[in-house]
């Protein structure tokens, strides 16, 4: 690739194209970095500069970027339907086969799918999914949804609304009947306390939010099995018990985000099946299609259901493109291979626990905190002092120089203030969590230097 080339692509990248979750006056300073090119669990940008992918595009590319199999699955598609509707009583063979096959890997008790094109959407549609089952067993009260601090649920005013990104939250006004409780992180809020007592203080912030606006009032509580946005949070072992025993008490359904949980990242289908949960709702997204078509979409639970297409009367939301044909036949092509190769216990059996001995050999290094893994998620807590927990100053500076560092290094890693994560391709090999490994301490050797000015 030649400079002028990408010269031009920045140029005209700066002069057309608004990017999401980006400062665009750094941008300008900065420059766009161009990614051309990916195989395997590599990208490449303009300047030829390979990296290894630790993020997996987007939580998403799960399989990697050479999976001709879906390429080639929607290319067919295409051919023979390139689009048609699910509205008005219409659907197609691949949402059929696609909502049966989902059914087939979900919990039990979830045997229904409404298709959207996003995580976004989907939790929008677990909004109006909640509202609707409220109304239609004649508890109209029921309005409230709880969410958790430092939660992502989406980009939409209603997605946004639910999650709990504060700097989100001062871009627009957040929906009346939404409001949030404490964040389950234990090594950011939990000092002095065990990892068991804090998981069960955590859970009980629900129960006590529940007695503040009344039982009667409450609709739905939505989490993410582990919040990944949010910095990786993975809850202590005692806080998903104690919340089901509280929404059982209550009659209060449980929605769960499982947009970058869902499809092994945990080493099971689904986040809710590790932790031993039966969720009302489940949103997926990103790893359905290995990120190559955009497609989301809600599991719901029998009860949900059952009120849904027995209450009468018609139920007034969808996408033009719910259920489009060819992100269906990625979604197909994509759940085979995962099937096929038994990926899901590789994940489990070999990669995560290999994932889980290398990082944390990085809780050694000066400069992390805590180092903690779920599956193939990862999280480095950045600190200047190990004993005290205490933050470099400003906050999130550590996170965005140990980035910066790690591209450095050939190694995409993500910053969530001054927690650097990693979500990994679930096709990994034990050779490749290492290179992965041995790039994130390049990266946090370069990092000490610039903060520690040595």
């Amino acid at each position: 690739m030649t400079n002028t080339a990408k010269a031009r692509w920045q140029e005209l990248d700066r002069a057309h194209h608004l990017h999401p979750f980006t400062d665009f006056h750094d941008l300008a300073e900065r420059g766009t970095r161009v990614i051309t090119g990916a195989h395997h669990i590599y990208i490449r940008d303009a300047d030829a500069r390979e990296y290894l992918d630790g993020m997996s595009g987007l939580w998403c590319c799960n399989l990697g970027y050479s999976r001709g199999e879906i390429i080639d699955a929607v290319a067919r598609q295409l051919r023979e339907l390139p689009f048609y509707n699910n509205f008005f009583q219409c659907a197609h063979p691949p949402s059929i086969e696609l909502a049966r096959v989902l059914a087939e890997l979900a919990p039990a008790h979830m045997n229904h799918v409404f298709f959207t094109n996003s995580g976004s959407e989907g939790n929008d549609t677990v909004v109006r999914m909640v509202r609707r089952y409220w109304d239609l067993r004649e508890k109209p009260s029921k309005r409230w949804i709880i969410s958790r601090a430092n939660a992502y649920h989406g980009s939409t005013i209603a997605g946004a609304s639910l999650g709990g990104m504060g700097f989100m939250h001062r871009q627009f006004d957040v929906l009346p009947w939404v409001t949030h409780i404490r964040q389950p992180y234990w090594y950011g809020e939990g000092a002095g306390m065990s990892r068991e007592e804090f998981g069960l203080e955590a859970a009980r912030a629900l129960e006590a939010k529940i007695g503040e606006l009344g039982a009667d009032n409450v609709a739905a509580f939505i989490a993410e099995p582990i919040q990944g946005a949010g910095g990786v949070i993975i809850p202590p072992e005692t806080y998903w018990p104690e919340v089901r025993r509280i929404l059982a008490k209550y009659d209060i359904l449980l929605a769960m985000d499982e947009v970058i949980c869902g499809f092994g990242r945990t080493g099971k289908w689904f986040g809710a099946t590790h932790y031993g949960l039966e969720p009302d709702l489940i949103t997926f997204a990103k790893g359905v299609t290995n990120g190559y078509q955009p497609l989301g979409g809600v599991l719901v639970g029998e009860r949900v259901a059952r009120v849904l297409t027995t209450g009468g009367g018609e139920f007034g939301h969808g996408f033009t493109y719910s259920g489009h044909p060819a992100s269906c036949a990625a979604g197909l092509a994509t759940l085979a291979i995962l099937r096929a190769e038994n990926v899901l216990d590789h994940v489990e059996r070999v990669a995560a626990p290999h994932l889980a001995r290398r990082w944390a050999g990085l809780a050694e290094h000066p400069l992390v905190g805590e180092a903690r893994t779920l599956g193939l998620f990862g999280a480095l807590e950045l600190v200047k002092d190990k004993r005290t927990r205490e933050r470099f100053q400003p906050s999130g500076r550590a996170g965005m120089v140990c980035r910066q560092a790690s591209l450095d290094h050939g190694l995409v890693m993500r910053a969530t203030g001054d927690s650097m994560i990693i979500a990994p391709p679930l096709i990994c090999t034990t050779a490749e969590i290492d290179l992965l490994v041995e790039r994130a301490h390049k990266a946090l050797d370069q990092a000490e230097r610039e903060l520690r000015g040595v």
